[in-house]
């Protein structure tokens, strides 16, 4: 057997009196754009809360969307998006201002989870919606006696708004899960 022998030369160990840890702590990963309590972060959130906006506006001055449930449904999570993200934009800002990190595992464990699910209501509400807008637009061709330019406006700041959250979610998970 051919294995070469490498020479090893002692190194001593200073020991250590004051009882401190032989191992150094270890090191944290640093802030990534887009986690909470950075600027990326606290932008993400401006985007939910902007895109989320504007779908719950233009679906609520509507007058026939109450008669479908898909839109209706629409209304709803981009409400529930549009008071999750302001928070958490609070949050950001505040964190920002004093200039902390927010590292906590349970602070971490709420944002991921809320992230979640407000992200998947959105993400559902606006595939509804666009299957019920593409009903009415293409195979019922009744688009003259509804507001389908409103309708779709709508279900494209959904996706969009759920784009941005997609991202937050993300790396929260990501930031949870690298614990």
């Amino acid at each position: 057997m051919n294995v070469s022998h490498g020479s090893v030369h002692p190194v001593e160990d200073v020991p250590t009196t004051d009882g401190a840890v032989p191992h150094p702590p270890r090191v944290r990963m640093k802030d990534l754009p887009g986690m909470p309590g950075t600027t990326g972060g606290l932008a993400l959130r401006l985007s939910q809360l902007f895109f989320s906006a504007a779908a719950l506006v233009v679906m609520a001055t509507t007058s026939d969307f109450p008669s479908v449930t898909a839109f209706c449904y629409l209304v709803a999570a981009a409400g529930l998006q549009c008071l999750w993200s302001c928070s958490l934009a609070i949050v950001d800002v505040y964190a920002l201002l004093v200039r902390r990190t927010l590292q906590n595992h349970r602070v971490v464990c709420l944002f991921t989870l809320g992230d979640g699910m407000t992200s998947t209501l959105t993400f559902a509400a606006a595939c509804a919606s666009a299957g019920i807008t593409v009903l009415i637009d293409n195979d019922l061709d009744s688009c003259a006696h509804n507001h389908c330019a409103q309708f779709e406006t709508a279900t494209a700041m959904a996706f969009i708004s759920w784009f941005t959250a997609l991202p937050s979610f993300l790396l929260n998970f990501w930031s949870l899960a690298s614990r």
